[in-house]
């Protein structure tokens, strides 16, 4: 699909038709897995397609990046063998040793374990701030030293809300890039190139996936310089992902439009009857009027999102309690995919910030919600809850 054509395009239309045209020798309308290494060459430097060694490019990849190009409205996309390969991969290409990079207060765990355990060894230094407040992430940033301002919105787990074109103008002022983690929200729900950014990263495993069968991540940019130097890193790096997970991502992709609206219908139920439960002290969901993020929500956001965050008023013990009880929300880390999921953050997924300015509450419970009947999901909450 053209540059113009897709522009033109709708969602869907890109979804299944971007990055890939039927193969002119078969018809066959669906990208291949293309498992090869290495391919013949027509002589020394003689490359069919430009590809000559699967880290480097692969068809099946190609596809993929394409499409997820499209979908974020972006020039390149590039496609990796986990979210967390993307990230590392982005920074080794974005910053050197002694650059500073600002981070939310309240990051996803393993990024934030990336930059704390990993990357301070290799000299890059970071600091925290809400991602809802720019005055606070503009005092973060370190003049001449800032190179990224990294931003998850909605966030994981208390999924506050950053101003995605506000906190683009207070990183372009200090000449550094506004990185977005667009994994909670999906291309479908929000593309944040379109808003001011420089880079946005996805956990491919979740939504772009959808079916808690595959590991994957991604980058898209706007500008091709910053493409080119990407893709040198992702090469000489090499954590690609390889082409049956691309393909599987990609067929994901396919379907992310219509899942995305029934993740967003059932969040939408389940967000219901959690507000008016006696044992629940709080709903997080931007979808509510009273969050405190609502209003940027409803702006850069089609719909809110299938992930909701509650505490329970028993503190932690209950928390864990409703976690073992749930049936149909199986108790599970990760999210996105078409089952739903139920977890305690400060025991999984977070366990790593526990004891730092990130530590999440003992009695917060995530709810990946599914596309499953929306009845049988609000009638399992209703037993783990009672």
């Amino acid at each position: 699909m053209t540059q113009e054509h897709r522009s033109k395009s709708g969602f869907e239309t890109r979804a299944i038709h971007a990055g890939y045209e039927p193969d002119e020798m078969t018809g066959a309308v669906i990208p291949p897995i293309y498992a090869t290494s290495t391919y013949k060459q027509d002589g020394v430097g003689g490359l069919r397609g430009g590809y000559e060694y699967s880290r480097s490019a692969n068809p099946t990849r190609t596809a993929l990046e394409g499409n997820i190009a499209a979908l974020e409205e972006g020039e390149r996309g590039f496609a990796f063998a986990s979210g967390l390969a993307a990230e590392d991969t982005l920074l080794h290409a974005v910053c050197q040793p002694g650059d500073h990079v600002v981070i939310p207060d309240d990051a996803y765990g393993g990024t934030h374990r990336l930059f704390d355990k990993v990357l301070t060894r290799w000299g890059l230094e970071h600091s925290t701030a809400p991602v809802s407040d720019p005055d606070v992430v503009r005092a973060a940033i370190q003049p001449g030293r800032t190179k990224v301002v990294w931003v998850e919105t909605p966030t994981n787990p208390l999924l506050n809300i950053g101003d995605i074109e506000a906190l683009a103008a207070v990183a372009h002022d200090a000449g550094a890039l506004l990185v977005v983690d667009n994994t909670f929200a999906s291309p479908y729900l929000q593309q944040p190139l379109v808003l001011g950014a420089d880079v946005v990263v996805h956990s491919t495993t979740k939504y772009c996936g959808g079916h808690s069968d595959v590991v994957g991540g991604a980058l898209v940019v706007r500008d091709l310089e910053l493409a080119e130097i990407i893709e040198y890193h992702q090469n000489a790096i090499g954590a690609v992902a390889g082409p049956f997970d691309a393909w599987l991502t990609l067929r994901g992709l396919k379907t992310l439009g219509v899942r995305m609206d029934r993740h967003c219908d059932n969040a939408e139920r389940v967000v219901e009857f959690l507000s008016g439960h006696a044992a629940v002290s709080q709903v997080i969901y931007p979808g509510l009027p009273e969050h405190s993020g609502h209003e940027v929500a409803s702006r850069q956001m089609k719909r809110y999102g299938g992930i909701v965050s509650f505490r329970v008023r028993g503190g932690e013990q209950q928390a864990l309690d409703v976690c073992a009880r749930a049936e149909v929300f199986t108790l599970a880390e990760s999210l996105g995919g078409i089952e739903s999921l139920i977890e305690l953050p400060g025991r999984m997924t977070h366990a790593s910030v526990a004891g730092t300015d990130l530590e999440v509450p003992a009695d917060l419970i995530r709810l990946s919600v599914g596309i499953e009947t929306a009845d049988d999901l609000v009638a399992d909450l209703d037993r783990a809850l009672g």
